[in-house]
């Protein structure tokens, strides 16, 4: 131990004596900060500073009529655009656009054709068309530039589509609203015209009988026909309202057709929603099941499927409300299928939430969650997806012509209704004449009075037969709930529709800018530098004799170190104090860099030490694995897969993980796994170091004194 503290002291009082060894020694200290410094300045919020990248717009859109209203969605969204200051658009015409995306003068460019508000338009039409954006990108101008434009690109396309379906559907809902409330207004005259049709069906036993008891006592018919004429302007006016009202019903179903045409692509929407969800879980089941289980990564995973089950089940809630609405409006033929499969698919994902909550209690208690769990969270969420894919599977072919079938059913009784109310119509001049008749007959005598007699039966049949019209009609739906489903709030309808799921975020370990989040790759990598600017310009050798191997290996180890750690402190506390990058344990992230630095240290020391100049070669070369192979940029997962392999033994993938808990919040079983790895890359080094310098500085003495005869390696 003494030769070894020999060699330190040594060493430290040669740099202390020697001004020019001293100010080589410094700049070794300082130039690694400089390397982590610039990197992360440079890197510090580079999408925050997105508006100067130049994206042309060029709207040719000639605008359309839609339901008599004139439409251009190309001048909203280039309205949309000029508010939104986060990508530099710029707004020329299709020439310039063009002309400057291939010159690269713009990034990218988009071109609203001029068709694009009439295909937008076709919505309503038997034949609905989509919509085009053309979008230009120039990739050979940034490798990153693309994605940032496609982004734009896509958020113009999302906003346009969330836009379009909100005043889609709150037209459609608008329909109905007016509709429902139409006939609400009219509910009253209905309801008379019901109630006459009723009350003159009782009436003809009496006429009847007046009739028959005329024969006998003409005074006494006389009075009875009498009554039977005050009550014809009734019958008139009943034929004349149950006409008008079998008409507007017809109309009023034929919109309810189309109304729920028009639905079923947002239904099918949500249903697909849903479907999602279920797949969603199975793959976390998949994340449970891996044998390299990541408590973090399945807990990440976890609050995921949480948030989107307990949407899943109030969507869910929502169409079961909706085809019990529609259950009552097509008489309860389909629908009841529907809303079991419904029922079913919310049991599931409640229970599903409940498993997954299990789940999370086990993982945050530090086990791994039981396989019958992890199976029957897999089940569920296999019967969830079944359940929906069958209503999917027969929504097309069964379930919405069945509905449909049930309002033209409804449709075509209506127009039954209303061609008897026609005839009754055009029959109530005979009734008249019949009446008239009677009158004349009273006078002249029994033989006018049985040929009236023998007409009445005809009439009698045909108010009859408008009567048990109107009973039919009631029993195949009830109008007053056909009211109320129409007349929802077709604003909140619409806005529901438009937007049914909403992502509520919750940032666990939030860190505020890119240049932060960074920090951890580019100050690890800065140690590992340092670490090679050292060995690249100061000898890992002594070569005054006397020392042993072991006593040369740690000696010299011991400067390396001393200067390994100084540069760390010059990195961590600059980060923090010069650049204000945000770290949340401040001690610990300068005590965790000390300690890379040095374990750093040892492994390139170590390299040197035993290989000589190849052992600086291995030391550059491990730098370029760790680059790319300890996900300090990139997420490993998205590597090559000779990366992915390798990820787990580089000291890198460890370093940067205990930097990353220092700058974002410590989990203390993380923090252990890294030191343990770290431990164990210590051990193999001092057994690399202790047991193989001596053999290979003596094998490799002649080669190096060849080499050095070159004059050309030193």
């Amino acid at each position: 131990m003494r030769k070894i503290g020999s060699i330190y002291a040594r060493d430290i009082r040669n740099i202390a004596t020697n001004w020019v060894a001293a100010v080589i020694i410094l700049g070794l200290v300082f130039l690694p900060s400089l390397y982590a410094w610039f990197n992360i300045e440079a890197s510090w919020d580079p999408y925050g500073q997105t508006g100067g990248i130049a994206i042309a717009v060029a709207n040719n859109d000639e605008g359309a009529t839609l339901r008599g209203k004139q439409l251009n969605l190309g001048n909203e969204i280039v309205a949309s655009l000029k508010k939104n200051e986060k990508i530099g658009w710029t707004f020329v015409d299709e020439k310039e656009a063009m002309k400057g995306v291939n010159h690269g003068e713009y990034y990218a460019s988009i071109i609203i054709p001029a068709d694009f508000s009439a295909k937008i338009a076709t919505v309503l039409t038997d034949d609905p068309q989509k919509a085009d954006i053309l979008y230009y990108v120039n990739e050979k101008i940034n490798a990153v530039s693309p994605k940032i434009t496609s982004k734009g690109a896509t958020g113009v396309i999302d906003e346009v589509s969330r836009n379009f379906i909100k005043v889609a559907n709150g037209t459609i809902f608008q329909i109905f609203n007016e509709i429902g409330v139409e006939l609400e207004n009219e509910l009253p005259t209905i309801e008379k015209v019901k109630t006459l049709v009723f009350k003159l069906e009782t009436v003809f036993p009496e006429l009847n009988q007046a009739v028959g008891v005329a024969l006998d006592d003409v005074h006494k018919s006389n009075d009875i026909v009498k009554k039977a004429q005050d009550n014809l302007p009734i019958v008139t006016q009943l034929a004349k309202d149950g006409e008008a009202f079998t008409n507007k019903l017809g109309d009023f179903l034929g919109k309810g057709s189309e109304a729920v045409e028009a639905l079923g692509p947002n239904i099918k929407q949500d249903l697909l929603l849903l479907q999602q969800t279920a797949t969603a879980t199975q793959e976390l089941t998949g994340i449970l099941k891996d044998a390299n289980f990541d408590p973090a990564v399945a807990k990440a995973a976890i609050d995921r499927v949480s948030q989107r089950l307990t949407v899943a089940v109030d969507v869910t809630d929502r169409m079961i409300g909706l085809f019990e609405q529609l259950n009552k409006y097509t008489g309860g033929k389909v629908m009841p299928f529907v809303i079991d499969r419904l029922k079913s698919v919310k049991d599931r994902f409640q229970q599903q939430l409940t498993t997954v909550g299990k789940i999370r209690d086990a993982i945050d208690k530090g086990e791994k969650p039981a396989q019958e769990l992890v199976d029957n969270l897999n089940r569920l969420s296999k019967e969830t997806a079944g359940f929906i894919g069958d209503i999917l599977g027969r929504y097309d072919s069964e379930i919405q012509p069945q509905i449909l079938q049930g309002i033209a059913k409804a449709k075509k009784t209506a127009q039954n209704a209303h061609t008897v109310l026609s005839e009754a119509v055009k029959s109530i001049p005979d009734l008249q004449k019949i009446l008239g008749d009677a009158a004349k007959g009273l006078a002249v005598g029994d033989k006018e009075l049985k040929e009236i007699q023998a007409r009445l039966p005809e009439v009698e049949t045909r108010i009859k037969d408008l009567a048990d019209k109107i009973r039919a009609f009631e029993k195949e739906g009830n109008l007053t709930e056909l009211i109320d489903l129409l007349k929802n709030n077709f604003e909140k309808e619409s806005e529901f529709f438009s937007e049914p799921v909403q992502l509520k975020e919750n940032k666990l370990f939030p860190i505020p800018n890119y240049g932060s989040a960074m920090s951890p790759f580019f100050t690890t990598l800065s140690l590992w530098v340092g670490a090679l600017l050292l060995v690249s310009l100061l000898t890992v050798e002594v070569h005054e004799p006397g020392y042993k191997s072991y006593q040369v290996f740690f000696g010299r180890y011991l400067t390396f170190g001393t200067l390994a750690v100084m540069q760390s402190l010059m990195v961590t506390l600059g980060d923090m104090f010069i650049l204000k990058t945000y770290v949340v344990d401040k001690l610990w992230f300068v005590l965790f860099g000390m300690v890379l630095s040095a374990v750093f240290m040892l492994i390139v020391y170590t390299l040197v030490s035993v290989f000589g100049n190849v052992g600086k070669a291995m030391a550059i070369v491990l730098l370029v694995l760790q680059l790319a192979g300890s996900g300090g940029t990139f997420p490993i997962q998205v590597t090559p897969p000779f990366f992915q392999a390798i990820h787990p033994y580089l000291p890198f993938t460890y370093g940067i993980s205990m930097m990353r808990e220092a700058v974002g919040g410590i989990l203390w079983d993380i923090i252990m796994e890294d030191l343990i790895m770290m431990a164990v890359y210590i051990g193999i080094t001092l057994v690399i170091g202790l047991a193989l310098k001596k053999v290979i500085n003596k094998s490799s003495a002649k080669f190096i004194s060849r080499a050095k005869e070159s004059k050309l390696i030193h």
